[in-house]
């Protein structure tokens, strides 16, 4: 085997690979001879099939075979030889086969992995950001919890926020329909955030029986891409308007959040411990970001396009599974273009490059011991936490997800120790998202 590599610029290769055709035959007459020992054709006995006729009923795709994996084996050979980290999958090239040639030629057009030289976070402010969770926190909680389990009541008088809906409309662009621009007895809640503002501002001080007429301009940046930046003029009527009972915290409350004897210090207590830990992952989470934000920022990199786009997919079949959850199924034929995700696939795969090189430098891999405990904190909001903990272990690739979490937080850690670092307070609403 003979191989050349060439340049192509930036991180783009190419690898020009010539194979004696006479192995490639030795090979296929040899797997023929193999077939012809258990061949059954009409005619003939097992076994006793004529070369000629197992070559004329086999040559092709037994060729096609052996071809595919000289190429495989050929390239692996050639790229361990050349000590490349190829990125991404090959472009493979048969070259044209010359009369009387007797190697089998071809090309593979590749990416190899960038190499990632750590810059200096030193002078980099990174933010630990702190909260205490108090009583405060916990009422507010339980407000929305109350809000969450509101039932609705209609009432005779004019909309307003918080209320419960039930309306018809109809949009036009130009006078013609568009899709998802109709609906027939919907219910919306005024100031979930789930309609357009212009749209829902309208609708406040609406009364059931009413009738109104009026434009809304899509954002530029809407998802639909058809209706983006253009203003349709809506038709709408109000079938019902409702106003919310919440319930009281009581005893009754308290057994719906799964307190069997209704003590409502106990689910006080019990709220209390679950919002904790959700603060605490939100606040590592915000510090996380200051920390990979520092490292993106120090650390410039040469990205290999097709590991992009190789993100760029995952983040495409992501995003329709979430919009479908969400009651938006996308059709496959609908187009979500790449230019969505590519600053977010950038980021992603800059950041795995990144951090993989710091684990690296600074072994940052995560232990067993730090696994562990990991697991056992994410158990311990289940019912029966040794069920869950039992899960994780009973297959180690269920403890990757895991793994990289402890990573992370490894990474963060040593970041915090490099980094100028300082405390930070942060107001709850600010943390959860409930000012946006």
């Amino acid at each position: 085997m003979q191989a050349n590599l060439e340049t192509l610029g930036g991180l783009e290769r190419r690898l020009s690979v010539a194979v004696p055709l006479a192995e490639i035959e030795t090979e296929v007459q040899s797997r023929l001879k193999h077939i012809g020992r258990t061949a059954k054709m009409p005619g003939f006995r097992p076994g006793k099939v004529p070369f000629k006729v197992v070559q004329q009923q086999y040559g092709t795709q037994v060729r096609q075979e052996v071809i595919g994996a000289t190429v495989e084996k050929s390239f692996g050979d050639a790229v361990r030889e050349q000590n490349l980290r190829v990125a991404g999958y090959p472009k493979f090239e048969p070259a044209a086969p010359a009369e009387g040639a007797s190697d089998f030629k071809y090309s593979a057009t590749f990416e190899v992995y960038p190499e990632v030289k750590l810059g200096d976070i030193s002078s980099k402010t990174v933010d630990r950001v702190k909260l205490e969770v108090g009583d405060a926190e916990v009422d507010k909680t339980l407000s929305i919890m109350r809000k969450q389990r509101a039932s609705y009541d209609k009432v005779d008088r004019a909309a307003q926020n918080e209320d419960r809906v039930q309306m018809s409309y109809q949009g036009t662009i130009d006078g013609v329909a568009f899709d998802g621009g109709t609906a027939h007895d919907q219910q919306m809640v005024l100031g979930e955030g789930r309609l357009l503002p212009d749209f829902e501002k309208n609708l406040i001080g609406m009364k059931a029986g009413d009738h109104t007429a009026f434009d809304v301009k899509f954002p530029d940046d809407y998802h639909g891409k058809d209706v983006a930046g253009k203003t349709a003029r809506f038709e709408v009527s109000v079938g019902e308007v409702a106003a919310p009972q919440l319930p009281e915290i009581d005893a009754e409350f308290a057994k719906s959040l799964g307190v069997a004897d209704g003590d409502v210090a106990k689910m006080r207590a019990d709220v209390k411990l679950n919002l904790e830990r959700e603060v605490g992952v939100r606040l590592k989470s915000k510090t996380k970001d200051q920390v990979m934000q520092a490292l993106l920022e120090a650390t410039p990199i040469n990205v290999p396009k097709s590991l992009i786009q190789m993100e760029i997919d995952a983040l495409r079949d992501q995003a329709r599974q979430n919009l479908a959850m969400r009651g938006i199924p996308v059709k496959e034929d609908v187009p979500l273009p790449n230019e969505v995700f590519q600053a977010q696939a950038e980021r992603r795969v800059s950041l795995g490059l990144i951090l993989g090189e710091v684990v690296r430098t600074h072994n940052l891999h995560a232990k067993p011991e730090q696994v562990r405990a990991a697991v056992d904190l994410q158990a311990q909001s289940y019912e029966k936490p040794e069920e869950v903990v039992k899960w994780y272990y009973q297959q180690t690739e269920r403890l990757r997800d895991i793994e990289a979490v402890v990573m992370e937080e490894n990474v963060v850690e040593w970041a915090l120790s490099v980094a100028k670092s300082q405390d930070k307070a942060i107001t709850f609403d600010e943390l959860m998202g409930y000012n946006k």
